[in-house]
C-alpha cells in the first residue's frame, strides 16, 4: 500500500509543477493548468500524510 500511496504522490507533485512549464511555453492555457494544479494539490495532500513519516515530539 505504502508504494502506491508513494506514486499517488509523486503524480500528485508533477502535476503541480509541470502544467506551469507548459503555461510558460504557451502550450497550455491558464484555466487548464488550474484545473491540473487543483488536482494535483488534492492528491499530494490527500495521499502523502500516510506514508510519510511522523516524527514524535521530544524524539530526535
Amino acid at each position: 500500500m505504502k508504494p502506491f500511496l508513494k506514486l499517488i504522490s509523486a503524480v500528485g507533485l508533477a502535476l503541480t509543477v509541470g502544467p506551469a512549464f507548459l503555461v510558460f511555453a504557451g502550450v497550455m492555457t491558464w484555466h487548464r493548468y488550474a484545473t491540473w494544479m487543483l488536482v494535483g494539490t488534492l492528491l499530494w495532500f490527500f495521499s502523502a500524510p500516510f506514508w510519510m513519516k511522523h516524527h514524535e515530539e521530544g524524539s530526535m
